[in-house]
């Protein structure tokens, strides 16, 4: 671990792989790129192999109760009523049958408790959602060390290099309110809001002016107009002061020239008559 001292803030360095990749991870403040492997073939097989064991001891303990209830003497049949003489008898030295008995009862409690604390937590993981894919795909990126001409290597080495191989077989460990959308079609859709935008702003303006005829009303939407128009160029293009006041400038002037014509008076009109034009 280094830290940088060329830079006016610290910055800490680490070495490619287990530092660098859980640095990586932590960084995130959304906690999105906290993705594990779920390793559900081996939890799969652990359950089973854990399911399997319970199945033995059930049936050995099963053959003892059968032998218990074949008894003929009280004695021999205290172990399955009272713990206290089970646990006498087995102390026993030359009780092998008993001894067998408590170990099988203590075998049982062992692994039942095992076997359901992971059924518990394959429930609770199953339930974690995957990752999204671009979120994915860029934590891959990372991973393998993808620079801007292709090329790369694996953060982790050994078998572990394909550990985000299988999507299916990985999740995320927490649910990030962040949705991580295409920049192509984000593009897409701001260029689709500008240009409606534009044409709303321009013909709505002039629109909305050729249906009213009060000449302070009209006043009052020309400034308001130019002044949503000078906001939107503020806010969204990337133009200096001056450009903005040559824009609303231009913008004004269209409208101004659009009401003091005829065709910003819905009063007024032509009429054809013998040749001539006339005034109604």
């Amino acid at each position: 671990m280094q830290r940088d001292s060329e830079d006016s803030t610290v910055k800490i360095r680490y070495v490619s792989g287990y530092p660098s990749l859980a640095a990586f991870i932590a960084s995130d403040r959304d906690k999105s790129t906290a993705i594990y492997r779920r390793f559900d073939r081996l939890s799969a097989r652990n359950l089973l192999y854990l399911q399997s064991e319970l199945v033995e001891l059930e049936a050995r303990q099963d053959e003892l109760d059968a032998e218990d209830l074949r008894a003929t003497t009280a004695e021999a049949k205290h172990g399955a009523r009272n713990w206290q003489k089970l646990t006498e008898r087995a102390s026993e030295a030359n009780n092998v049958r008993e001894k067998e008995r408590l170990r099988i009862v203590t075998e049982i409690s062992r692994k039942l408790r095992e076997y359901r604390e992971a059924l518990i937590l394959e429930s609770t993981l199953l339930s974690l959602k995957s990752p999204q894919t671009r979120t994915l795909e860029a934590f891959r990126n990372v991973f393998h060390n993808v620079n801007s001409s292709g090329g790369g290597y694996p953060t982790l080495g050994g078998h572990s290099a394909r550990i985000l191989d299988d999507a299916n077989d990985l999740t995320k460990i927490t649910d990030s309110p962040l949705a991580y959308l295409s920049e192509r079609r984000l593009r897409i859709v701001v260029a689709i809001l500008n240009v409606i935008l534009a044409a709303v702003l321009l013909f709505g303006a002039i629109l909305n002016l050729y249906y009213v005829t009060d000449e302070k009303k009209r006043l009052g939407l020309i400034a308001g107009y130019t002044v949503a128009f000078a906001i939107c160029v503020g806010l969204i293009t990337k133009a200096k002061r001056s450009e903005v006041f040559g824009a609303c400038a231009a913008y004004a002037a269209v409208l101004v020239v659009f009401v003091s014509g005829n065709l910003g008076n819905p009063a007024a009109g032509v009429s054809r008559g013998s040749g001539t034009i006339k005034a109604i």
